[in-house]
């Protein structure tokens, strides 16, 4: 079923778009040395949006990931810098849920908006494992 939901949602519904997309925005973020945290973070929500009923968005915490001072720094410093993006992007992207969830067709999609709502809002520290 999965699988079925992953090939729908890169079909019909242009799901490979959005991950790549995601992956160039990611990259431009990157580039940026203060913004590394939040290109790294969506890229791995680019990879998620490649598998969306296969994979999850879960915090690097968990992870057992260690890092150094400055990188932990540098992710407080672009977190407030992106929080005001932030904001704006998981509003809109309740807002597309609501619009989506009327008609049966775009309910995938919705599903997969609803997952990764949270890195919407703050993609620093995110990475995409295995569902």
């Amino acid at each position: 079923m999965r699988t079925l939901a992953n090939i729908l949602w890169h079909f019909p519904l242009f799901g490979f778009l959005t991950a790549f997309y995601t992956f160039l925005i990611g990259i431009f973020f990157t580039i940026t040395v203060i913004g590394a945290p939040i290109g790294l973070g969506l890229i791995q929500h680019s990879k998620f949006l490649l598998s969306p009923f296969s994979k999850k968005m879960v915090s690097d915490s968990g992870a057992n990931n260690e890092k150094s001072f400055i990188w932990k720094i540098m992710e407080v410093i672009a977190f407030l810098l992106y929080l005001p993006l932030g904001i704006l992007a998981s509003i809109i992207t309740v807002l597309q849920i609501l619009f989506l969830c009327i008609t049966v067709v775009g309910i995938p999609v919705a599903i997969v908006l609803a997952k990764s709502l949270s890195t919407y809002f703050n993609p620093v520290g995110k990475i995409c494992v295995n569902n």
